[in-house]
Order: C-alpha cells, then structure tokens, then sequence
C-alpha cells in the first residue's frame, strides 16, 4: 500500500535536489505518493505566508513530511520556519547522525548520533527588547526554558534509541556548572532516566565546551549524545564537519503523531538553479524516513549505493573534491540500486 508523504522542495537548491531525491527513491521502487507543498521563502512570495495552511493540513494529515532547506531572514522578518513545524507538530526530538562517508580525511571511524531537545532551551522564542530613555533597543534579553517534561523526553528518546540500535553509551552534554537551575535540571533528568537503563546503556555526561574539545581530538569516544537545543543546533554541525560537511548531513524531527525529514544544510543561493548542488543529505534524509516507515531494506540499500559512488570518486559533487552535476550524482547512484 502506498505512503504519502508531504513533500516541501523548499528553497534555494532545495528544488534541485529534491528532484534528485525523488528520482533515486522512484528508481529504488520505493511506494509513496508525493503531496507537493510550499513553505519557507517561495510560500511567502506566492502566500505572503511562509507557512500557509494547505502545507500544515498536508502534515497534519500525512504524519510524515520530507523538506528541503527554507530560507530564514537574518535578524528581521519572519521567524524560522523550521523552529514553527517543529511547534506545530510538537517535534521534541532532533536526530542527526554523523558517520563516515568521504574517506580520506583525519578520522575514519567516526559514528555518532546526535539527539537534540528540539523545542525548548533559548530557542523556545520568549525574547524582547528593553527600552532606555530614548532607545527602544538598548537591551534584549531572551529566555532559556527548561522543563522536566521537555528534558525526559529528549533523553528518553536517546535512551530508546540507544536500546534499538544496538549502541552502547549515552553522553549528555550541559553547561550546569555555570547554568545550574536550567543546565542543571537538563543534568538531574538525565541521571534519573540513566538509572533506568543501568547493564544496558553506558551513560557519562560532559561540559559543552570540553565535549566541543574532545570531538574535534578524539570523536571515536562519542556514540549517542543528547543535549539540549541549542548546544545540539551547534554541536551537530560541528560533527558533520567531521565526517564531510554538511552536504551529507541529514536529519530527522520526531514527535508523537508526525515526523519531518529533512536536509539540515542551508540553501545556498549562490548555486540555486545551477544544477550542481549536492542531493546527499536529503537522499540521506529520506533514508531515514524509509527507516521510520518499516521499510528498512530499501533504505540500506540506497545508503550503500550512495557510499558506492562516493568511495570510487567518479561522480563527486564539486564540495565532495569532483566534478559532477546534481544529476549525474543521483544517476550514478541510480545506476547502482
């Protein structure tokens, strides 16, 4: 029986390699029906809505989304739209695994899984100005919110996942030696559910800035990490630069009635429409969401037709040291399935 699934191209080479994407999964048979919908830059030039209802309604019903990258103003304009799904569909946990793929470079078994709370800490959005005398923008202050509630189930979900993937320690990352009631709560929680899991998940815990240090010295240590959102927005991109960067970065938003799948790069305007944008990461991310729909196999099998082209080195995408067009990527892997 066929799966739909809403699909959001997104923006800047998010059309590009959307394409791409949905060409590889045709060609690896995989049964879905696309629910094509707009968000980000290009809904709100149609829209004036960078998240219009249709696409909302789209989710809502389907339960599982695949995204490309969305554009977000700098400092102005309309909020992350990112940050909004996530809202919406209350998506509390960010997974971005991080292993490698482009051999060659300073580490080689490199293998971790960053789960991330996706909707409290300092980007849970309560934030505001703070006039003085005559300057309506003396100050800002913006609030980080930690709760019991949010705290359990990022850790748990890293917990679980550490139990169904067979992986055998869980490092939770903080900041309570400085930020002890938020930080330290994030820290308590975290014990108590490791406690649970005693003789079967090994768990440890480490200052962010140490944990920062020791990834770029040491990350073959690491195997599930959770932290909080910030941290994790940061300390994820950090070990997609250990393992090629993050055209081969995906990621997964989970929550209890939807899941949205998505490429974590940015949208790169100064390639959009050129055609030589690298699909990986949402190949990658679409991978997962086969992984989420049961059909695993099919998953595995376009992973290891995408590690192919990659280690022979013939259809590299121009950030990957080759040549290769977004198409002549996805062919190549189509050419392996």
């Amino acid at each position: 029986m066929s799966t739909t699934v809403t699909l959001i191209p997104g923006d800047g080479i998010g059309p590009d390699i959307t394409e791409a994407t949905v060409r590889v999964l045709d060609a690896a048979g995989a049964d879905l029906v696309w629910d094509r919908q707009l968000a980000g830059a290009s809904a709100a030039a149609r829209f004036n809505d960078p998240i219009p209802d249709a696409t909302l309604d789209s989710i809502k019903k389907n339960r599982v989304a695949l995204k490309g990258p969305l554009e977000t103003p700098v400092g102005e304009g309309y909020r992350s739209v990112n940050v909004a799904l996530r809202r919406s569909f209350d998506l509390y946990a960010n997974v971005r695994p991080a292993h490698v793929i482009l051999h060659g470079g300073r580490f080689e078994k490199v293998d971790i899984v960053l789960i991330r709370e996706n909707l409290e800490g300092l980007y849970y959005g309560a934030e505001h100005y703070i006039r003085i005398a005559d300057d309506p923008k003396a100050a800002a202050e913006s609030v980080a919110l930690i709760t019991r509630y949010g705290s359990e189930r990022a850790i748990r979900y890293a917990f679980e996942y550490a139990v169904t993937h067979g992986r055998k320690k869980v490092t939770l990352v903080h900041k309570a030696n400085i930020l002890k009631f938020s930080q330290g709560l994030f820290l308590e929680v975290g014990r108590e559910i490791a406690r649970e899991y005693q003789g079967r998940v090994q768990f440890e815990d480490r200052i962010v800035d140490a944990m920062a240090m020791q990834l770029v010295l040491k990350p073959e240590q690491f195997d599930v990490v959770v932290t909080t959102n910030l941290f994790g927005d940061i300390l994820s991109d950090l070990i997609s630069g250990l393992v090629g960067g993050l055209g081969l970065a995906p990621g997964a938003n989970i929550g209890p009635s939807a899941a949205i799948f998505e490429a974590v790069h940015g949208t790169a305007p100064d390639i959009a429409g050129k055609g030589v944008a690298n699909p990986g990461a949402l190949i990658l991310a679409a991978c997962l969401m086969l992984d989420h729909l049961g059909d695993t196999a099919r998953a595995a099998r376009i992973r290891h037709a995408l590690h192919a082209v990659i280690d022979e080195g013939k259809h590299r995408t121009r950030d990957l040291g080759g040549t290769a067009s977004t198409r002549e990527f996805a062919d190549a892997i189509i050419a392996r399935l």
